[in-house]
């Protein structure tokens, strides 16, 4: 399942495969987004950085190798990132959410060889690609932070970077203030915030709405998809944390999956423009803010605020059931 690079009609005009270098902590929800990116024509991934978040980082290094061997795509670079937080602190992981390995009951094979790559790939692939690069971050801050700190000339070529994470005014999901990724590692968020030049935010305001339900989940199930065997197990898992976490939902949201999507499906989400923030001490660690006062600025930072859902769900089909 090869892809090669294509052109592909978008409104106004003809634009070239996105190249995606995609920082992730796999966890179901990421393990969507990277089943989403492979099978989107319109997307080309040429790396992945492994980091810890969701699960410990060799296990999530384990789980993106066997997404992409089961696409045969051994081609593409799995980078080790980060094994924890700037902050000498103890990580804590999520199995109830995702699993004691990170995509609920599926468990790579024990027997699985596959190849990693050094940090300094990164530089390699940003300076290959340069302004055609989408650079995207569904995991914890702390690996990309340390990119722009070892690579900042690199990291300028870059075209733009999407990242999974904040809540803004809403209610976090690790804490009564935090999202989960900024709550990860604040430091490295907020220099993320601060360095990163052409961002886009997708927080918790929109991608807490971004939710998949049992229907589209067994139209999958049954489909040529590649990854279509291990959707329902997967999801079922995920959907039980949910249930108990908000009751009467209707089915999962999956973050990281959104993250991606708008790369070339930026309509999909309603946007404000702000510079924003993420506290580091104190019981708000992790909160994302940005000054709404009258008197403020307009910033750079592209926020995500509102989905309109029928287009994510239109888009998730169009590719998934492709």
């Amino acid at each position: 399942m090869k892809k090669v690079n294509i052109y592909v009609e978008r409104k106004g005009g003809v634009s070239i495969t996105k190249k995606v270098l995609l920082f992730c902590d796999p966890g179901i929800d990421d393990s969507i987004a990277i089943m989403y990116t492979m099978l989107d024509p319109n997307l080309e991934l040429v790396g992945i950085v492994a980091s810890y978040g969701n699960v410990t980082q060799d296990e999530a290094t384990a789980n993106a190798a066997y997404l992409l061997q089961l696409a045969g795509r051994t081609d593409i670079p799995i980078i080790v990132g980060a094994s924890e937080p700037i902050q000498e602190e103890r990580v804590t992981f999520y199995p109830e959410i995702h699993g004691e390995e990170g995509i609920g009951p599926i468990q790579p094979p024990s027997n699985m060889v596959y190849h990693i790559y050094p940090f300094d790939t990164i530089r390699a692939i940003t300076e290959r690609y340069k302004d055609e690069l989408v650079i995207v971050d569904t995991g914890r801050s702390t690996s990309l932070a340390t990119a722009f700190i070892l690579y900042p000339d690199y990291m300028k070529m870059v075209d733009s970077y999407y990242i999974m994470g904040g809540a803004f005014f809403v209610p976090g999901n690790v804490t009564a203030l935090a999202e989960a990724n900024f709550y990860g590692d604040p430091t490295s968020s907020n220099y993320i915030l601060q360095t990163a030049h052409n961002l886009t935010l997708t927080p918790l305001n929109c991608t807490l709405y971004a939710v998949l339900t049992p229907d589209i989940i067994n139209d999958i199930s049954k489909s040529n998809n590649i990854y279509a065997f291990m959707m329902e197990p997967i999801f079922n898992y995920y959907f039980e944390f949910y249930k108990d976490s908000m009751p009467g939902i209707q089915g999962t949201p999956i973050h990281d999956l959104l993250t991606v999507m708008i790369i070339n499906n930026p309509d999909i989400v309603d946007y404000t423009y702000y510079d924003a923030k993420v506290i580091e001490e104190t019981e708000a660690r992790g909160m994302s803010y940005i000054d709404l006062r009258p008197t403020s600025k307009k910033g750079k930072t592209r926020i995500g605020i509102k989905l309109h859902y029928d287009q994510f769900i239109s888009e998730f089909k169009r590719v998934m059931l492709s």
